[in-house]
């Protein structure tokens, strides 16, 4: 079984080998694949969260991901927000040594290659939706920031967004895949979808503007519905 050969205790123990400390932080920062029994792994890494998804052309598989910290010289904390897996790891927290030989990624047999080192792309970060207009007209209605989350990820060609609640562990759909994000306007071209694999392949474009580090997002969703939604980088609100 694909869970039980490359668990997320793997790819937890991944996440720490890519912040060696012979290495800046910034050398793991961005995007990283690999493949399992046929399954593509795709790993997005900030300065201080993650996700990693799991899915086949034709079928999502899983996701899971949450904070890092580094604790001391070659010591992480991880601490899990969304689990599909195993919902029972929500919220806990992993402490572990980590180091790296050379610049080659390998938990066991399993090969890590770059996708991206958090360019081009100009949304590199994660951020959570802080506010959305109704049918996408009138005046923006301001979210709250509790448990229940709609965070959105990005490498420099990459995104998931995933919604969860960390308070009930409840996880409620992702998807992802590849993006661009050039002269205000921001296409996704979507890879996997948890909840209706009929909108793989779809390329979806936006317009995009940052407007006092929040990020305005407007368009029309993956229903054909219009849209208008506000971003805050988590950075800035936690």
């Amino acid at each position: 079984m694909l869970i039980k050969r490359f668990s997320p205790v793997l790819l937890w123990v991944f996440l720490c080998l890519i912040y060696a400390p012979v290495f800046s932080q910034s050398e793991g920062i961005g995007a990283w694949q690999t493949t399992q029994d046929d399954a593509n792994v795709v790993s997005i890494v900030t300065d201080q969260y993650f996700s990693v998804a799991f899915y086949k052309p034709d079928m999502f598989i899983g996701t899971f991901g949450g904070a890092w910290k580094e604790v001391a010289p070659g010591k992480m904390e991880v601490t899990i927000e969304f689990d599909t897996f195993d919902s029972t790891n929500v919220g806990t927290t992993s402490e572990m040594s980590f180091s790296l030989e050379g610049d080659k990624l390998m938990i066991e047999d399993n090969a890590w290659t770059r996708i991206d080192d958090g360019t081009p792309g100009a949304l590199n970060d994660a951020w959570l939706m802080t506010g959305r207009k109704r049918d996408g007209e009138g005046e923006i209605q301001t979210r709250q920031i509790g448990p229940r989350k709609t965070m959105k990820i990005l490498s420099g060609t990459r995104f998931q967004w995933i919604a969860y609640n960390t308070e009930t562990k409840q996880f409620f759909g992702t998807g992802g895949g590849t993006y661009t994000s050039v002269d205000g306007k921001y296409t996704e071209n979507i890879e996997f979808f948890s909840r209706d694999n009929k909108r793989v392949g779809a390329s979806l474009p936006f317009n995009y503007d940052l407007v006092e580090k929040a990020w305005h997002h407007s368009g029309k969703s993956s229903k054909g519905d219009p849209m208008y939604e506000v971003w805050s980088r988590r950075s800035t609100l936690e």
